[in-house]
C-alpha cells in the first residue's frame, strides 16, 4: 500500500496503474481477459526492504553521482532515489539524438520537473560514427560508448565521483553490448548491484508515486531496424511518426519494425528502395486494430509517411522479434537487445 501525496489517498500499485489505464484508453472498452492480464501484471510484489536500503547505501557511498537518464522505468527510479539520498550532489543527464523520440524527451524532462531532480540534456554524436550507422549486432555498444564518452568529462568537470546507469538484476544474462561500454568507462549499475529486478523497480516506483511505474519498455528508435540494414535519420523519423499514429489511437504496447524492400525487377543496378512497416501491438490490443475499419485508417496514415507496405504481426509485440531468424541456440539471451 502506498499513500500517494499527489492524491492524498491510499493506493496499491495495481490501483494506480488501473487508474492510468482508465485515463489512457477507457477501461469500459477493455475485454475481460485484458483486464485480468493487467491485474496479473500489476499485482503488488513484495520487495524486500533491504534491497532499497542497500540501493540507498550504495548511492550514499558514492558521495556524488551522475545518472545516465532516459526517462524510462529504471533511470527515473534511479534518478529519484539518487536525488533523495544525495540532493544537489546528484545530477541526471539525458542523451539527445535522432534515436530518441521527441515525446520521450519531453516526458523525461517533465518527470524531472515534477519530482524536482535536476537534469541536463547532452547532445551525443553516434550518428557521426559509421560503425553505429552500419547497424551491427553490437550497435548498442557504440551508442553507449558515445554516451559515456560525453558523460565522463562532464562528471570530471562538475565533480561527480561516480557515473551510474539503469541496468538491473533482470538484465543479467541478456545480450547487452552496452554493458561492455559501461565496463570500459567504469560506470556503476547500482540497481543490479542491489539485486533489484524490473518487477521490483516497478513496484517501488509505484510506492514513490512515479508515473513511470507502469510505463511500457521503450528502446531507442534504431532498435526497430533489423541488424545489417543501415540506420538513417529518415528511417527514424518515419518510425517515430508511425508509432505516434498508433499511440494517438490509444494503443499501449507499440512497435513499428522498419524493413527495407528492394525492387530489382526492371533494373538490378538501380534497385528501388521501398519501406515496409511491420506493426507489433500487445496481444490483447490486436482485436481493436482489426475492428471498425481502424486498420485501414492506420495503414493509410503510415503510407502517407512513406511506407509502401503496412503489415500486422499476428504474434504481437515481443522483445527481440527482429532477431528471431538469426538467434543462435548456444548464445544465452541473444535477441533480447533489440527492443
Amino acid at each position: 500500500m502506498n499513500r500517494n501525496p499527489r492524491r492524498g489517498t491510499v493506493l496499491t500499485s495495481l490501483q494506480i496503474q488501473l487508474e492510468r489505464e482508465h485515463t489512457r484508453n477507457g477501461l469500459a472498452d477493455w475485454p475481460a481477459h485484458a483486464l485480468d492480464k493487467l491485474r496479473q501484471r500489476c499485482h503488488p510484489a513484495v520487495v524486500p526492504s533491504d534491497k532499497l536500503d542497500q540501493l540507498r547505501a550504495l548511492l550514499r557511498s558514492y558521495g556524488s553521482c551522475l545518472v545516465a537518464y532516459s526517462g524510462g522505468v529504471d533511470s527515473v527510479f534511479l534518478a529519484q532515489v539518487a536525488h533523495e539520498v544525495l540532493g544537489a550532489r546528484a545530477l541526471a543527464a539525458i542523451a539527445d539524438s535522432p534515436s530518441l523520440p521527441r515525446r520521450e524527451l519531453e516526458n523525461a524532462l517533465a518527470v524531472a520537473r515534477e519530482f524536482n531532480f535536476p537534469v541536463r540534456v547532452v547532445q551525443t554524436a553516434e550518428f557521426a560514427n559509421p560503425d553505429y550507422l552500419a547497424n551491427p549486432a553490437n550497435r548498442c555498444y557504440f551508442c553507449k560508448h558515445e554516451l559515456f564518452e560525453e558523460l565522463a568529462p562532464l562528471a570530471r568537470a562538475e565533480g561527480f565521483a561516480v557515473i551510474a546507469y539503469g541496468e538491473n538484476a533482470s538484465d543479467v544474462g541478456d545480450f547487452r553490448p552496452g554493458a561492455q561500454a559501461a565496463k570500459e568507462f567504469q560506470v556503476r549499475a547500482p540497481l543490479k548491484e542491489a539485486g533489484l529486478t524490473k518487477a521490483e523497480i516497478r513496484e517501488l516506483s509505484a510506492q514513490l508515486g512515479l508515473p513511470t511505474a507502469d510505463k511500457p519498455q521503450m528502446a531507442c528508435l534504431s532498435s526497430r531496424i533489423p541488424y545489417g540494414e543501415p540506420v538513417t535519420e529518415e528511417k527514424l523519423r518515419m518510425i517515430e511518426a508511425a508509432e505516434n499514429v498508433l499511440k494517438d489511437s490509444g494503443f499501449y504496447d507499440v512497435r513499428v519494425r522498419h524493413h527495407e524492400l528492394k525492387s530489382e525487377i526492371r533494373n538490378p543496378k538501380s534497385a528501388l528502395l521501398q519501406h515496409l512497416a511491420r506493426i507489433e501491438l500487445g496481444a490483447t490490443e490486436l482485436p481493436r486494430l482489426l475492428a471498425n475499419g481502424l486498420s485501414a485508417r492506420v495503414a493509410e496514415s503510415l503510407k502517407q509517411l512513406g511506407y509502401a507496405h503496412v503489415t500486422l504481426d499476428l504474434q504481437g509485440y515481443r522483445r527481440g522479434s527482429l532477431n528471431e531468424p538469426t538467434r543462435s541456440p548456444g548464445v544465452q539471451g541473444e535477441g533480447k537487445a533489440q527492443g
